[in-house]
């Protein structure tokens, strides 16, 4: 299908149908701590799916940069973060790890997904976006013949 762009697909089938392509691809540097560790300090327990919430995250991140121009680890961590459970007191935002995050965005840019945007940042680069674009191309395919 030519002219198929990340846009065109649904949010949630994407990012899980390219999640799965970089855990097939076995390229993606996973840090040794994923299945121990929070993904934010307002979460109470680390997530439940210990061996795919990484590839989840590095996925939701290609797809974020994609559909922006450039985007800092630290708008990651705003846009990851949410609200901090404080008992009585009214709930407040607290921001996801930044650790988690910038581990993401140097995995994605050592296997060419990424690359450092001059104007500060990470932009997606032009097999980065081929990839993507290829995957949104098969997910929509998929879609289309369920």
């Amino acid at each position: 299908m030519p002219g198929v762009s990340v846009r065109d697909v649904p949010a949630q089938e994407f990012i899980n149908a390219y999640a799965k392509f970089l855990q097939r691809q076995g390229k993606l540097e996973v840090p040794g701590y994923v299945d121990l560790v929070k993904t934010s300090a307002g979460n109470e327990l680390p997530p439940q799916e210990a061996e795919t919430w990484f590839y989840k995250r590095a996925a939701s991140i290609a797809r974020h940069i994609y559909l922006r121009k450039q985007v800092g680890v630290g708008a990651l961590n705003k846009l990851y973060g949410g609200a901090k459970n404080r008992g009585f007191r009214p709930h407040k935002h607290v921001d996801a790890s930044g650790s988690i995050n910038r581990k993401a965005v140097q995995s994605l840019q050592k296997i060419g997904v990424l690359e450092i945007s001059p104007k500060g940042g990470r932009r997606i680069s032009e097999n980065g976006q081929r990839d993507l674009d290829r995957i949104a191309a098969q997910t929509l395919e998929d879609e289309e013949e369920d």
